[in-house]
């Protein structure tokens, strides 16, 4: 018995490191950059445009997950993103790309997180795929208990994969 919770053990040790290594690897990895945003699609991706490049880069923020443009507070959230970075000078951080080819990455004007900032205005909520609430959670409750944004509703708002769930893309053909 002792043996077999000591692999267990060790097996659970090696996983770790393994999973330490892949973590620092992917961060190595991140590519930074600076652009500007051409093009505010909805309130968690836009379009930005590399110095010296004529076709834009479409940027999903990380983190995040705003209503979509067709369900109550998409408007809202789409004017607050461009508010917030509309034809602004930024920094991306790529951290990849996402199943539609999109970059995954985050975005910030003058060092402040624009991810980070639409959660905290109450126009998208914190999210991580496939893991939950992702780092942001904490602004995303201060968001819900001031009522701030979509939160200042009498009905709580439906989160974009469950109006997807229900009501489909607003994208779709």
């Amino acid at each position: 018995m002792r043996a077999w919770v000591l692999g267990w053990v060790l097996l659970f040790a090696l996983g770790s490191v393994f999973s330490a290594q892949a973590k620092s690897t992917n961060q190595a990895k991140a590519e930074v950059w600076t652009g500007w945003v051409s093009w505010v699609m909805d309130g968690d991706t836009v379009l930005v445009v590399r110095p010296g490049q004529k076709e834009p880069v479409k940027l999903r923020l990380d983190a995040v997950d705003a209503p979509e443009t067709c369900q109550p507070g998409g408007s809202a959230a789409r004017d607050a993103m461009i508010t917030l970075a509309l034809r602004k000078s930024v920094q991306v951080q790529s951290l990849g790309h996402d199943s539609y080819g999109r970059d995954i990455g985050r975005l910030s004007v003058d060092g402040a997180d624009l991810g980070a900032e639409m959660v905290r205005l109450g126009m998208a909520w914190a999210y991580q795929f496939r893991t939950g609430r992702g780092p942001y959670a904490a602004l995303q409750r201060q968001a819900q208990k001031e009522k701030r944004g979509m939160f200042a509703g009498r009905e709580a708002p439906m989160s974009p994969a469950l109006f997807r769930k229900f009501n489909g893309s607003c994208h779709a053909p």
